[in-house]
């Protein structure tokens, strides 16, 4: 599978997210593979400690599930991975695919209560049938963020295609610049914006290859919609 971090708008939002006095737990919410787990790991490089876990995998749902708080929780990540309590507010948490466990969901309410000093981005799919099922679900003690698909400016970043972006920008935009613009756009109608559909494009500029990568993406909607 073909991986490329690609610059992100949305980016900016979790800076100032970051930095706001009052940060609560966020939930990036998104389809699969539009990007969000490579998107908190490339922002969680802007900490001293950044922790994961991966719902899906079962060491980590089952740590969840046992822990009786969300300090208990903490105290063994914090431990397991050598970062002092005093260094939480250096910390990243990022919980992924928080979908899998309700109870997951109901810590966050916590984690703003109890330890406000640590920052945490939960991240998950089809989340709408599991948050209205979740018992003391964290009502406004929680924000969110929604990543989509690459729009057509991020597609045109992914290219390098940064004098071209600016024409594009630059309002009206002149007829160089337009037809251009109207052949990049056409390609990207073609593609869409899915990452990996895009970073094979990038490399191998090869429309042929690609239908093989969105049958891969399909079966995943697929097997999310069979759950």
């Amino acid at each position: 599978m073909m991986k490329m971090n690609f610059k992100r708008h949305i980016f900016d939002e979790l800076v100032q997210w970051k930095t706001s006095s009052n940060a609560k737990p966020l939930i990036l919410r998104g389809a699969r593979q539009v990007g969000k787990t490579t998107l908190v790991r490339s922002f969680g490089e802007s900490y001293t400690h950044f922790i994961e876990l991966n719902l899906e995998k079962c060491e980590d749902a089952s740590l969840v599930e046992r822990s009786n708080s969300v300090q208990e929780l903490v105290n063994f990540l914090a431990l397991k991975n050598e970062i002092s309590p005093k260094d939480f507010p250096h910390t990243l948490l990022f919980i992924d695919e928080i979908q899998e466990s309700e109870k997951a969901i109901s810590f966050l309410r916590y984690f703003y209560e109890d330890l406000p000093e640590l920052n945490v981005i939960a991240a998950g799919s089809l989340l709408e049938h599991t948050l209205k099922k979740t018992k003391n679900y964290p009502v406004g003690r929680i924000n969110y963020l929604y990543l989509f698909p690459l729009n057509f400016q991020e597609y045109l970043e992914a290219q390098g295609k940064n004098n071209l972006l600016e024409r594009f920008r630059n309002v009206p935009v002149d007829d160089i610049a337009h037809e251009l613009l109207m052949k990049e756009f056409h390609t990207y109608c073609i593609i869409g914006g899915m990452p990996e559909i895009v970073a094979n494009y990038v490399a191998n500029k090869d429309l042929l290859s690609l239908p093989q990568i969105y049958e891969s993406i399909w079966n995943t909607y697929k097997d999310d919609v069979i759950k």
